[in-house]
């Protein structure tokens, strides 16, 4: 990219964009610019050139001639969740679409149409009055559009299939400034490196998603004790092999928090837990969730009954905006003896709250798609995996990813040579191919297509 404009030129630059939008573009120069820089991930401190607030389509398209003509870096944010803060940039443009979120839901079709700039609390908040959800993450404050764009694992995966198995298609606004739609019957390439290909092909606007009847579901957290997870692990690897595809949650390992259902004498002690759910009729929830009841002596258990888009922000207030946080994503397969102990010696010394260990079942549905009828290569794992460090002290930075980095590499032993990108960090590039395994030479076929100069360069890179 060219050299970063300075002094006077500033304003003349940014004048030219503002004449064409019409957002706000913030700069260092306009009160609330410190608050538009910030993404979630404390750990990034950046300073763009400005922040267009896009309002509309019409300001994509402008600002992204604008930072092509003007050889500028080029972010583009919705939820801000990205781990890597690819969301924010130093001295290019970010293009923030979260007042860009309108969700219109057609219950007859069971469809939805979303801004890419609405969240999946959104979403679920307007699909969930017509008794309807599609598969989303796991934390109701992160945006559709990233999560979606890198394959989509969430409670529903194993029923109804990853978020970009759901997707019906996807207004983009490509590097030349074109506005495309994207789906099995146009542009068909470019849907093809959407579902899993992350945000290097163009910026997406809106995407439309298939609904499924989804209401109430019995879910919630089960804790316990240490000295139990080995079994805990090895009765849920067995059990999920062919549980019913109603059933998505997971196991991983937690501090317990201070939460009014935990003995307060546990408050602080790090536990096994696993997040149980069950999307099927609730009558028949105690017998499907009856093994997790039978396996070990439990320490707390925080089940019930409870709408959809509850559980989806059952745990936001874990993860608030501005903690600082590292992470890891690996594919996994099989979980051997030695993998479980692996697990059970660096979970038993999950450092805080807010640093954990999950893994996220993707069998059921999501086996049903072919490893080469979306990007998202890894149809035959049977977890996507992933290890959180989050803390707010600066001074801990070294000793959190330490943690991560030793739990990590413990694993990897028993993990795919790549990881889902939604969990990749940014010193993760060098995974990039493997991440995509087979179908990494056709996403550089549409990379060049759609963009060959790589403006849409700040995420798991795709080169040209």
């Amino acid at each position: 990219m060219a050299d970063i404009v300075v002094g006077p030129l500033v304003s003349e630059v940014v004048q030219l964009l503002r004449e064409q939008v019409r957002g706000r573009v913030i700069t260092a120069e306009d009160e609330g610019y410190d608050e538009a820089r910030v993404v979630h991930n404390g750990m990034f401190d950046k300073r763009p050139l400005a922040v267009l607030k896009a309002e509309q389509v019409g300001d994509v398209i402008a600002a992204v001639h604008f930072a092509r003509e003007q050889g500028l870096d080029l972010s583009v944010r919705g939820g801000l969740h990205s781990g890597p803060g690819f969301g924010t940039n130093d001295g290019g443009l970010v293009i923030d679409m979260s007042q860009m979120r309108t969700v219109r839901v057609d219950p007859r079709d069971k469809t939805a149409r979303a801004d890419a700039g609405a969240t999946w609390g959104d979403f679920n908040h307007a699909t969930h009055a017509f008794g309807l959800a599609t598969t989303g993450g796991i934390i109701s404050t992160t945006g559709i559009s990233g999560l979606t764009l890198g394959g989509g694992i969430g409670y529903l995966s194993r029923g109804f299939g990853l978020t970009i198995d759901n997707l019906i298609s996807a207004d983009v606004v490509t590097a030349d400034g074109k506005f495309l739609t994207a789906s099995e019957r146009e542009n068909e390439d470019l849907f093809w490196g959407l579902r899993g290909g992350g945000g290097n092909f163009g910026v997406v606007t809106s995407l439309e998603y298939r609904l499924h009847e989804v209401d109430q579901v019995y879910a919630g957290p089960i804790f316990y004790n240490l000295e139990d997870a080995a079994t805990v692990l090895r009765m849920f690897d067995d059990f999920i092999r062919e549980a019913p595809e109603e059933f998505g949650g997971f196991p991983g390992f937690q501090i317990a928090p201070p939460l009014p259902f935990i003995p307060e004498d546990r408050h602080g002690d790090p536990l096994c837990l696993v997040v149980v759910h069950w999307a099927g009729p609730l009558d028949q929830a105690e017998a499907a969730l009856k093994p997790f009841r039978d396996v070990a002596p439990i320490v707390a258990d925080g089940t019930g009954p409870l709408p959809y888009p509850a559980l989806n922000g059952a745990f936001d207030a874990l993860y608030p905006k501005g903690l600082r946080a590292y992470w890891k994503g690996a594919f996994v397969k099989h979980l051997p003896d030695a993998a479980i102990a692996a697990h059970v010696e660096h979970g038993s010394q999950v450092p805080e709250v807010t640093c954990t260990m999950h893994m996220y079942p993707i069998n059921g549905a999501c086996h049903r798609v072919e490893a080469g009828d979306t990007a998202f290569a890894y149809r035959d794992a049977t977890y996507g995996m992933v290890f959180l460090a989050g803390w707010t002290d600066p001074a801990k930075d070294a000793e959190r990813i330490s943690w991560l980095r030793d739990y990590y590499q413990a694993l990897s032993p028993y993990s795919e040579p790549g990881g889902y990108i939604n969990f990749m960090q940014d010193d993760d590039y060098g995974r990039i191919r493997d991440n995509y395994q087979q179908n990494y030479d056709r996403l550089v076929q549409v990379k060049r297509s759609y963009d060959p100069g790589n403006l849409f360069h700040m995420n798991q890179n795709i080169a040209p």
